[in-house]
């Protein structure tokens, strides 16, 4: 007969036992494990159960040491059983659990944390932080931009945690977060030991377009190129170098960003100090042009002292061109000084005032009524310009061109180019301008001709027959004159300007004279009146007595043909006399009767 197995009370305790403690472990967590053996490929592990478990030696090659059997090792249990009726375990997810773990309670302690680069990566690097890999980004890597990272790679440095999500895996890393923390430490400490105005030496580490950061010891500080000199700096690179150790002032510091301005010409005497009396005005010196802009050119007079030759300032002539086609950078002028602001630092200039001012030299050689010879420059709709050398133009207004034509006429006889003989009529100095004419060099008609002036008696040549009137000229040199139909005869009949020929010879008199609108105003009538009451008035009237007839008479015994002329008209006159005075008499005789 078989034995049949009967389990005793041990048996089932052991048996309690073990399902107590398989109930106790859970997959996906850490579990502590007991090292059975070690044989070089596989460890073998338990874990308090009847199964045992396998791991890799290699997922214990980051261990300080091989484990040895009996010691006591973390590992994460995947599985209880697998189909060989093993337990699945693994020590680097053990190790990744530990580290998860480790890294949650750095980052919510905000404690930095060890790992080292170990890859590069689209966007930045790979960070095995004991276990976890992280991503840093290239921004990360340090505080500034960093060519080579080959001297990093593999090296165990701290860093800050920015942001990790578990459920994902993802780890963003900082090294610039704990390098800036570290600075910040430092610069505390070394800003607490400086003050304003100190003088410190410092080490050039980067220049820029603007000025050039200075190590002063674990701290920079900034140089900027307004600072560095007193005289003009185009570019830091014309002062310092990178690796120069240089003599610094400390400006000014900013206890809030601990920024640190400094200074270098700060360190020599101000050449502004006293200015006044080294730059009196009228002095001439020399300088050296070092910048050229629209408005004019800078001249530097000394080391740290510059001024300006205001573009208006650099030429007699040329107004309207650029300081660039007159001066040239480096070039060594002869300049005055016009003005000194030593509060606002400025210096005004004068490159024209060294040199003969054209207009006064023109002036010396050609004074007001010289005439001369020029070529016309340019024509506008108010007058002529005449040019009178290689720099000076003089202008005929539009008045000064004819003086029987209008302005907008006579303008229209002359072209570019065209040489004319002018009058220099006026140079004004503070206007810069000459006043030429050209009407003027033939002289005034009016004012050289003798006869005309107001009551001249003069003889007139018939030039143009018109409806209103003819127009005739006299005198030499001659000048031109019209005769209005009323003024062509003192009887109506007669104001007819057909009646005369051009080329006919007229008497008349000059009856007004107006030289500023070159207006003469001549007429016959006014001659016939004149000559009648001046043949009145010598040999008496109706009034006096006298009869017609005794006028005639006394006419025709000085055997003057004008004079017959003038008594026929007083006889016509005298008719109405006789009249009102033979109606007055018998009046008189009706009133007596």
């Amino acid at each position: 007969m078989t034995d049949s197995y009967n389990p005793s009370m041990d048996d089932f305790a052991s048996m309690f036992e073990e399902s107590a403690g398989a109930a106790t472990l859970q997959e996906g967590k850490v579990v502590p494990a007991t090292v059975i053996s070690n044989n070089g490929d596989f460890i073998v592990l338990d874990i308090g159960l009847k199964t045992e478990g396998r791991i890799p030696s290699k997922e214990f090659m980051l261990e300080a040491k091989q484990p040895e059997p009996g010691d006591i090792v973390e590992v994460y249990l995947d599985r209880i059983e697998n189909l060989m009726g093993e337990a699945v375990l693994s020590r680097d997810k053990a190790r990744r659990e530990e580290s998860w773990i480790t890294l949650e309670d750095s980052h919510n302690k905000e404690e930095p944390v060890k790992g080292a680069i170990v890859g590069r990566v689209k966007g930045g690097f790979t960070v095995d932080l004991g276990g976890v890999n992280a991503f840093l980004p290239g921004s990360q890597v340090d505080i500034r931009p960093v060519r080579d990272v080959g001297p990093l790679m593999n090296e165990v440095q701290p860093f800050a945690i920015l942001k990790m999500d578990r459920a994902r895996g993802n780890v963003v890393v900082s090294r610039r977060a704990i390098l800036e923390e570290s600075r910040a430490e430092q610069r505390a400490e070394i800003v607490g030991d400086m003050k304003e105005g100190d003088t410190r030496e410092g080490v050039v580490k980067n220049i820029t377009d603007y000025g050039a950061f200075v190590d002063l010891g674990g701290i920079d500080g900034l140089l900027h190129v307004t600072d560095m000199s007193w005289k003009r700096v185009n570019h830091p690179s014309q002062v310092v170098n990178v690796g120069d150790t240089v003599k610094v002032q400390i400006i000014k510091i900013n206890p809030d960003t601990q920024r640190i301005s400094l200074g270098m010409k700060q360190l020599d005497a101000d050449p502004w100090d006293d200015i006044e009396a080294k730059y009196t005005i009228g002095t001439r010196m020399s300088g050296q042009v070092t910048n050229i802009t629209d408005y004019g050119a800078f001249v530097e007079l000394e080391d740290g002292v510059e001024g300006l030759i205001h573009v208006s300032e650099i030429s007699w002539t040329k107004k309207n061109v650029h300081p660039g086609k007159i001066v040239s950078t480096s070039q060594e002028v002869l300049v005055e000084v016009l003005d000194v602001d030593s509060d606002k630092r400025r210096i005004s200039l004068g490159l024209k005032q060294t040199q003969d001012n054209p207009w006064s030299a023109f002036m010396a050689e050609h004074p007001v009524g010289t005439d001369i010879e020029g070529e016309v420059r340019g024509i506008t709709e108010f007058g002529i310009f005449v040019g009178l050398g290689p720099d000076l133009d003089g202008m005929v207004h539009i008045n000064d061109i004819s003086w029987e034509q209008s302005g907008e006429e006579a303008i229209q006889a002359f072209n570019k180019g065209d040489q004319v003989t002018a009058r220099v009529l006026d140079v004004d100095m503070e206007k810069e301008r000459i006043s030429l004419g050209i009407k003027q060099v033939g002289g005034d008609p009016i004012a050289d001709n003798g006869s005309v002036k107001r009551g001249a008696i003069v003889t007139c040549t018939v030039t143009e027959v018109a409806s209103g009137g003819i127009e005739v000229e006299f005198g030499e040199p001659a000048v031109k004159a019209f005769i209005r139909r009323s003024d062509l005869s003192r009887d109506r009949t007669e104001q007819r300007p057909e009646r005369f020929a051009v080329g006919e010879k007229v008497d008349a008199k000059v009856t007004q004279v107006d030289k500023s609108s070159r207006r003469i105003s001549v007429s016959i009538k006014a001659l016939e009146i004149s000559e009648e009451q001046e043949a009145v008035a010598q040999y008496g009237s109706a009034d006096s007595g006298a009869s017609l007839g005794d006028i005639l008479g006394a006419a025709l015994a000085t055997g003057g043909d004008e004079v017959a002329k003038v008594a026929e008209v007083t006889e016509a006159e005298e008719k109405p006399a006789k009249k009102k005075a033979t109606k007055k008499k018998k009046e008189a005789e009706g009133d007596d009767g």
